[in-house]
């Protein structure tokens, strides 16, 4: 199931950026957020696979990169749904200095969830710049036999 999550992630996600595209990236406030979710997603993968993020977590990338941001990251997390124990414990230090550890498993639900919540309110913002939002929920996708 979490990896079909993964792929639900992947899959709204290249709606939202679609949707940011044809709004022409003229939204600042939504491509700063979605910045924030693809270095999130990054920076996550790279705690997971032991590696160093090069992206911060509210680095601003370029709008019209977000699609390639996006399939490196999906590559690194579905690396890690074949190649990593879901149980295995994570030790990592957080972007504030705090040191935690993590099952591999809910720091995926973790990075999903966040990804979700991101979504919504980047929905929000483009109906508030009269752009319609996509349609991103999990169910749209089931019933389009896509997951």
């Amino acid at each position: 199931m979490l990896a079909e999550f993964i792929k639900y992630t992947y899959l709204a996600d290249q709606v939202m950026i679609k949707a940011l595209a044809e709004a022409n990236f003229s939204i600042e406030k939504a491509n700063r957020l979605f910045s924030h979710v693809l270095t999130s997603q990054h920076i996550w993968a790279k705690r997971i696979l032991f590696q160093t993020p090069t992206l911060g977590v509210w680095e601003m990338l370029e709008p019209t990169d977000f699609a390639k941001y996006s399939e490196e990251n999906f590559k690194m997390l579905n690396e890690i749904i074949t190649h990593v124990s879901l149980d295995k414990v994570i030790d990592y230090t957080n972007s504030s200095g705090q040191s935690f550890s993590n099952r591999v498993s809910d720091i995926l639900l973790h990075v999903c969830n966040h990804c979700t919540y991101h979504r919504a309110q980047i929905a929000s913002m483009l109906k508030e710049n009269q752009v319609q939002p996509p349609t991103t929920d999990y169910i749209f996708f089931k019933r389009q036999n896509l997951l």
